[in-house]
């Protein structure tokens, strides 16, 4: 029932769009004569379903041939719609207030002459179409630049009960490479490394989702990705993505082959996979847990194959606990019964790579599904930190949300 709903709601919302893209255009434009109006209704109709027709066939097809062109082709009418679901927020509120005149002492309009300046309803079009060229040019541009445009976001987090020997200690933290969206193309995770490494932290984590969907896809990548330098093991879990659940498989054993082998890549890149699983990181006489689950979602779409009760009894009692699991839903449904797990580290979501990112607002469509979607969040004592993800997925696009590595320095409140 939910998912039928959700269907006819972004229809419905894809087709209130489409109407008011056209009245637009139509109003803005507004040709003086019928058969100028006729063209171009014509137009505007004969594009929109094109550029739909297009996106869609690249959508379906895009396991087929040219995979990265046909990615572009399919955000094209996303582009598109994002930028006319922004035109309908002015129109509707004229509409609501041509409807409000009316209704106090009725209301007509007449087509101003040639050459006359413009109507209230033509300045209002061309506004709405100037807005909705904003997303649509954001959306570009994240194809362009921002897909691969890395950001590093540092952030302090204060635990009383840190240990003297970890204050100042700085995590660093990637997440959702994705590497097969990259299609073999290893430059943008060569600059990626080069920016992780001169950051200088103490620790550094993967959480999740190094492929799309097989084990080989991040082999073009591993001399790139083994080049992160660290004094301490560099530990990785998996997402959803790595299990490799979205894949038609020949057999059960050819699909734990290819877990198997997923797992051997990560030993090959350097990286320590914490299986629910905890290690213990010394200095001096002072301990830190970091504890690795795999992946646990509170979402029946996802898989729950993480034991983190198992994995927490293996972290014995050190006095600060680090949690990585990748779906940042799992904090909410289990890891806030564990009150001495201080820190969670978590990713998944990508930010939907669209949104709104500013210091006072934050806003992406992925918020309606995560409660936590990306940045910090606290109850009490415990934390989490949702990463929006180094790679892409589906959509070669980020806007917004940047492919983000994560800096985060703890100290003793």
């Amino acid at each position: 029932m939910r998912n039928r709903f959700l269907f006819w709601s972004i229809l419905g919302a894809i087709a209130v769009a489409e109407i008011y893209g056209f009245a637009a255009v139509r109003t803005a434009f507004a040709p003086a004569t019928p058969a100028g109006r006729r063209g171009l209704a014509i137009g505007y109709w004969l594009l929109t379903l094109a550029v739909w027709a297009v996106g869609l066939w690249a959508m379906f097809t895009r396991h087929k041939g040219d995979a990265e062109f046909k990615s572009y082709l399919s955000v094209l009418p996303l582009a598109l719609l994002a930028g006319k679901l922004v035109v309908v927020l002015p129109l509707l509120l004229e509409d609501l207030t041509r409807l409000g005149r009316w209704a106090a002492r009725g209301f007509s309009s007449a087509a101003p002459a040639t050459g006359a300046p413009l109507t209230r309803s033509e300045f209002i079009s061309r506004l709405a179409l100037g807005l909705g060229l904003v997303p649509v040019l954001a959306m570009l541009w994240g194809m362009v630049k921002g897909k691969t445009d890395y950001t590093v976001r540092r952030v302090v987090l204060r635990y009383p009960n840190l240990p003297a020997s970890f204050d100042g200690f700085k995590i660093l933290q990637i997440s959702d490479l994705h590497t097969g969206s990259f299609n073999g193309n290893t430059e943008p995770l060569e600059r990626a490394v080069a920016l992780i490494n001169a950051q200088k932290a103490d620790l550094i984590v993967m959480t999740g989702d190094l492929v799309n969907n097989v084990a080989e896809e991040v082999e073009p990548h591993i001399a790139a990705l083994a080049g992160i330098t660290s004094e301490l093991p560099i530990f990785s879990i998996l997402g959803n993505h790595d299990y490799g659940d979205y894949v038609q498989w020949p057999s059960q054993a050819a699909k734990r082959a290819n877990l198997q082998q997923l797992a051997q890549n990560h030993a090959k890149i350097g990286w320590k996979l914490l299986l629910d699983e905890s290690h213990t990181i010394r200095r001096g006489a002072d301990e830190l847990a970091v504890l690795g689950v795999q992946n646990w979602s509170s979402h029946p779409q996802f898989p729950k194959h993480g034991k983190l009760a198992q994995t927490h009894a293996a972290s014995g009692n050190a006095p600060f606990k680090l949690l990585l699991s990748h779906d940042p839903s799992h904090w909410e449904a289990q890891v806030l019964d564990y009150k001495d797990i201080d820190l969670t580290l978590s990713g998944h979501t990508h930010g939907m790579q669209f949104g709104i990112n500013l210091p006072f607002f934050k806003w992406s469509p992925v918020k309606y599904s995560y409660p936590q979607w990306a940045g910090l969040y606290e109850q009490g004592r415990q934390k989490l930190y949702v990463n929006v993800g180094l790679g892409y997925l589906g959509v070669p696009m980020r806007t917004g949300f940047l492919p983000e590595i994560t800096v985060l320095e703890l100290r003793r409140a």
